[in-house]
């Protein structure tokens, strides 16, 4: 986020959520430009298999270990293990930011999050971009 001085360097616990790296256009950039001032930084959320994917594909710093827990539990377990004074939850919704919150997470959505730290937003997908698309397949299928 490039918070040099609001932020001191390695002060901050940072998570995304699935649903926040999914918005991302280049998680690879985005975690590398938050290790500089994070002391922890990874995914947190309850798909294990999903992070495991987007952690290779992306080869992204992954500090904490999930395993397969509730992604309640992995909050409240890197809280009271992280010495840092801010624990940051990067998430994509109401239910990231009630459950980040819950635990004194610190919650900020991707979109806001992006916008402070010049990270790029990857192109909105729209249902709406589907359903055109269907509607000409059966037009033409009906011509």
């Amino acid at each position: 986020m490039n918070e040099t001085n609001s932020t001191q360097s390695n002060d901050v616990t940072l998570a995304f959520s699935l649903g926040a790296i999914e918005r991302l256009e280049d998680p690879k950039t985005v975690f590398d430009d938050a290790q500089a001032w994070s002391r922890s930084i990874g995914i947190i959320d309850d798909d294990t298999e999903r992070i495991e994917h987007l952690i290779a594909q992306y080869d992204l710093r992954q500090d904490f270990d999930i395993q397969e827990r509730d992604k309640w539990f992995v909050l409240e377990e890197i809280t009271e293990a992280t010495p840092t004074r801010r624990h940051v939850y990067v998430g994509a919704g109401d239910e990231d930011m009630r459950e980040s919150t819950m635990f004194d997470w610190e919650y900020v959505n991707v979109t806001d999050a992006a916008e402070k730290a010049n990270w790029r937003l990857a192109p909105a997908q729209s249902d709406a971009g589907i359903g055109t698309r269907l509607i000409a397949l059966v037009r033409s299928v009906l011509k």
